[in-house]
């Protein structure tokens, strides 16, 4: 991951890719506005010991989809689909896109082994003030809505909820572990990304969002 540091009127930003994070000030704020900061950062303090193990499990979650999918429809696009696929600089930059969920493997065997959804809206941004990135899907009945957090030079992490139906806002993270959502992030070709969320809490085994800018 292409990272830097660099101090502007007494903040000390982190540069992963094109986004820019504070993570910390000197001299202008107290040790607990820092510490808060430090905690926004980390996932693993953010995350609930359920999506903590979600997380552990992702490799499994690929082994346990895969074989269940017909071969021809992974053969379409084998980059999307191929668990070891991540390059350097996992991170969006902010802005518009378009984004589509691939359902891989059925729960107890039940129901379709592969879906694929069309494509939607998404967007990648930041609020000011904000030491995360947000990931929000626009439209549809459901819309994973969540941020995002650095975690190596080859991954990041998505932690968020499902938005339903006509829902004006989403739930917290971590009120309802049915909605709750936890998926690596990862960038897969030039402009191109995947969020990759295993064990999902209902239909499939592995579900596989892809993002490309939307210009």
């Amino acid at each position: 991951m292409r990272t830097w540091l660099k101090t502007v009127a007494g903040k000390t930003l982190v540069t992963y890719g094109s986004i820019a994070v504070a993570i910390g000030s000197v001299g202008a704020a107290p040790a607990s506005a820092r510490d808060s900061r430090d905690r926004d950062m980390n996932w693993r303090r953010a995350a609930t010991e359920a999506d903590r193990g979600r997380l552990r499990g992702w490799r499994a979650a690929w082994v346990a989809a895969l074989p269940q999918v017909d071969p021809r429809e992974i053969a379409r696009d084998p980059v999307l689909f191929n668990p070891d696929r991540s390059l350097v600089d996992p991170l969006p930059p902010e802005g518009a896109y378009r984004c589509r969920t691939f359902k891989l493997g059925a729960r107890s065997g039940i129901g379709p082994t592969f879906m694929a959804s069309g494509w939607f809206a998404c967007r990648i941004g930041t609020a000011q003030g904000e030491s995360v990135v947000s990931l929000t899907k626009l439209d549809g009945s459901q819309r994973p809505v969540g941020t995002i957090y650095p975690d190596t030079d080859a991954r990041a992490i998505f932690l968020g909820t499902m938005q339903l139906g006509d829902e004006k806002r989403p739930m917290s993270y971590g009120r309802d572990a049915n909605r709750d959502m936890a998926g690596l992030i990862e960038r897969i070709a030039e402009r191109r990304w995947r969020v990759v969320l295993p064990y999902p809490r209902f239909e499939s085994v592995l579900d596989v969002v892809e993002l490309v800018p939307a210009d």
